[in-house]
């Protein structure tokens, strides 16, 4: 399974990749990260399984989303987190 982005529209991925970084900047306490579409848990110092789950709180208390613990999981970089915000990703076999 792979997850495949709808039309999420670029001002509108803007503004949540912006509002994004601001949460990993508070969640990892480094406010030099920059993060893109690529980027991914193994280019964000200190990103494993614990920092996961708060991610995962802190992405549902701000941007209103529902995560369940698994599917959080396989969500290991910003373009996935974007997609899940977006409410636009759906499942599909590979």
């Amino acid at each position: 399974m792979r997850l495949v982005q709808e039309n999420i529209s670029p001002a509108e991925k803007g503004e949540i990749l912006s509002d994004l970084a601001q949460l990993f900047r508070d969640v990892f306490d480094d406010q030099e990260i920059v993060l893109g579409p690529e980027t991914t848990a193994d280019d964000i110092v200190g990103w494993d399984s614990m920092s996961q789950v708060r991610l995962a709180v802190e992405i549902e208390h701000r941007f209103g989303v529902k995560i369940k613990s698994a599917r959080m999981e396989k969500l290991r970089s910003v373009r996935g987190i974007l997609e899940l915000i977006g409410g636009r990703s759906t499942m599909v076999p590979v």
